[in-house]
């Protein structure tokens, strides 16, 4: 084969990873910040704009709840448009319009306004994280790719904390004035939301100095334009050297054509034998609802720290500490605002998932994904049950912390979705399944919050327990850690052509 005339993926590997495919990482990172401030930001504004809007603990369900209706109605929009007009040009538009109405809350003048805001600034932001992660592994060689999808998801698991670090110097501030052509009071709750905006505008100025991703190009039949891509790719790599790509040509990869020949098996996601897969990856997603006690850390958190203040009733369970009535706390706090502490404990907890995370993706190599899966189910979910079991309130909060842990089972469950599925269908068999994640989420958002106010111990019991129960349906995925029972496990999806034969490898979780 001539150094001409490559395929796609050889010429991207000649390409290198050098300053651009550092950039394109550093940017996939940025804009998970930028998904979460939107996504997640409401964690924090709910619970501090409650004494000037006046929200009852129903309504903050239902604020906190909008950013994930939002998310489910315009991440599938997003995937359609992305793959019709492009990675690059979406990503900057989602990011512009979703600060542009993420700032219109600020001057919110009732929570309905509020929540109208965030639901349409979270539908905007809604396809970050899919474009941005379809971004970066159509734009760095093969060989980096493992390891740049792994730093720029650990940046996801940090991005709560990132916002309580941006939220720290702001929540105690007590300024007010008023605006009187709005009949509101400008104060730290909406300086916070407006700070909210900014991780937009700076990665949506990345944005427009990057290149648009040369596979979307190529796959779209510019050939020219994804040789130009690439050999500005090679020039920033290679910036030190007067050397050119040297590709003239580019030839599809042998996967590329095997989709082309199941471009017509779309339907096959419903259908034996892939139907066995999308029921149990369906389960498994809606049954990962530990997120749900994450979108209210920071006023879980707050309030554990105030009684912790008081320095006695250390006796007491999780649920003991969240009954507790304000009167027990320190009456010279400011009223609805988060307390430093509380949100040096978000800080702390995504830290230790980026850390988790880390471990995890090292202990993958030797006991598989699909064991380590059902292994962070049983502990996580088991730490959640015996967290009201345990009658010391540190010992109860180091419990709850180690349930949260469990959300960095989302990243992996999308990667065994990824290789269970053939290319052509990878797309949809991911968007099918976030989305009845994220139905299942804005309910039990909802569910969540009125347990914790009148039957604490139950919500613990039963999302913990879903968690831990979750680990059986995953026993029946193939098994990444014995090629032979994998092997015979998937070669009916081969002969039906429902996927491709993996080349130079001995197992299609590798």
């Amino acid at each position: 084969m001539s150094s001409e005339k490559l395929p796609f993926e050889a010429a991207m590997n000649k390409a290198g990873f050098g300053l651009y495919g550092v950039m394109t990482t550093v940017v996939a990172g940025l804009t998970m910040i930028a998904y979460a401030s939107i996504i997640y930001g409401g964690t924090f504004i709910v619970p501090t704009s409650a004494c000037e809007l006046g929200t009852t603990p129903g309504q903050q369900g239902i604020l906190a709840a909008g950013p994930m209706a939002g998310l489910l109605l315009g991440s599938m929009v997003w995937s359609y448009y992305a793959d019709k007009r492009g990675r690059r040009s979406m990503i900057l538009i989602a990011l512009i319009l979703s600060a542009v109405f993420n700032t219109i809350g600020t001057i919110s003048v009732n929570w309905i306004m509020l929540m109208i805001c965030q639901f349409i600034a979270a539908f905007l932001a809604s396809g970050l994280y899919s474009m941005s992660m379809t971004y970066l592994s159509e734009s760095v060689p093969m060989s980096r790719r493992r390891s740049a999808i792994l730093i720029v998801s650990s940046v996801l698991l940090l991005t709560q904390g990132i916002l309580a670090l941006m939220a720290m110097p702001i929540v105690p501030l007590r300024f007010s004035y008023y605006l009187s052509g709005l009949g509101i009071y400008w104060n730290s709750w909406r300086l916070l939301m407006l700070t909210f905006s900014v991780p937009q505008i700076i990665t949506a100025i990345c944005y427009y100095f990057m290149q648009e991703s040369p596979k979307f190009v190529f796959t779209n039949g510019d050939e020219a334009k994804a040789l130009e891509i690439l050999e500005a790719i090679y020039r920033i790599n290679k910036r030190n050297s007067n050397e050119e790509l040297q590709v003239k040509c580019l030839l599809r990869d042998e996967v590329s054509v095997n989709d082309e020949s199941t471009s017509g098996e779309k339907v096959s996601l419903f259908k034996m034998p892939l139907l066995k897969y999308t029921i149990i990856m369906l389960t498994l997603n809606i049954a990962q609802q530990i997120s749900s006690f994450v979108i209210w850390l920071p006023k879980i958190a707050d309030h554990f720290v105030r009684i912790l203040q008081t320095g006695d009733k250390t006796d007491l369970t999780m649920c003991q500490v969240l009954h507790m009535e304000s009167t027990h706390l320190d009456p010279n706090a400011t009223p609805c605002a988060l307390d430093v502490t509380a949100l040096l404990i978000v800080l702390g907890n995504g830290g230790l998932q980026v850390a988790f995370n880390i471990c995890m993706g090292f202990l993958i190599d030797f006991v598989g994904r699909r064991n380590m899966v059902m292994i962070i189910f049983v502990l996580c979910g088991g730490s959640g049950i015996l967290v009201n079991l345990v009658p010391n309130i540190i010992a109860g909060a180091m419990l709850f912390i180690f349930m949260l842990m469990g959300v960095v089972i989302v990243g992996l469950c999308t990667t065994i979705c990824v290789d269970l599925y053939p290319t052509n269908l990878r797309a949809l068999a991911i968007s099918v399944t976030m989305t009845a994640q994220s139905i299942a989420m804005i309910a039990s958002i909802q569910i969540l919050n009125v347990l914790l106010l009148n039957h604490c111990d139950a919500g613990f019991y039963f999302f913990s327990s879903l968690f831990a129960l979750a680990a059986i349906v995953t026993s029946f995925l193939p098994n990444d850690r014995n090629p032979v029972s994998m092997h015979s496990k998937m070669s009916d999806l081969q002969e039906n052509h429902l996927i491709e034969r993996p080349r130079r490898r001995t197992s299609i979780f590798e």
